[in-house]
């Protein structure tokens, strides 16, 4: 009988905790689409062998380096933040990394070590995936790897950042969002 008293209130708050979590995360993704600062950066080409993974595409990034002092003791996987700043043509470019959040800007990315070469520490954004609707993702693939062997092409992804945090807003192709070009592409096949 005691037992009863204490089963209902603890399922309500389960279910409470559940449905909380999950609507917590969409309003912070939320809140930093709206409120973030948009970057854009530039997209590298993709392993051409690298096979279609699902309903995502999969994103590489030119700007993905920075030069660090021989006395620093970077580790694959450790969690790093790099300020950015915005070049002439408004491309994301790394401006510092440390391993602690700066406190005098809210333009930064905590991101993980990928490698450490020469001084030079390779990173791995926490965005290299762009979900689609399964039935155009395959489109989009393909419109995209075409674009990243396309020098005459700039293919970026717009990226909006708050605080460490970042939601990518779009797949850019000259200028064009790669889900405009992917109806385009499939109506044409009349698909």
């Amino acid at each position: 009988m005691n037992n009863r008293k204490f089963i209902l209130p603890a399922f309500v708050l389960v279910v409470l905790v559940q449905l909380y979590v999950p609507a917590k995360m969409i309003l912070d993704s939320e809140d930093i689409l709206k409120s973030g600062v948009e970057y854009k950066f530039q997209t590298a080409p993709v392993d051409p062998y690298d096979p279609f993974r699902g309903k995502y595409i999969t994103l590489q990034y030119k700007e993905n380096t920075i030069r660090v002092p021989e006395d620093t003791n970077w580790k694959k996987g450790d969690w790093v933040y790099v300020t950015l700043m915005k070049d002439n043509d408004d491309y994301a470019k790394l401006l510092d990394v440390s391993k602690e959040a700066p406190n005098h800007t809210a333009d930064y990315l905590k991101v993980r070590v990928n490698f450490i070469a020469d001084n030079i520490l390779y990173i791995h954004y926490p965005f290299d995936r762009f979900y689609m609707e399964e039935s155009k993702a395959l489109e989009a693939e393909r419109i995209y790897r075409g674009s990243s062997r396309d020098q005459q092409q700039k293919s970026y992804a717009l990226v909006m950042i708050r605080n460490g945090e970042a939601i990518i807003k779009d797949v850019m192709i000259d200028e064009v969002p790669i889900r405009e070009l992917v109806k385009e592409a499939l109506e044409n096949k009349g698909e």
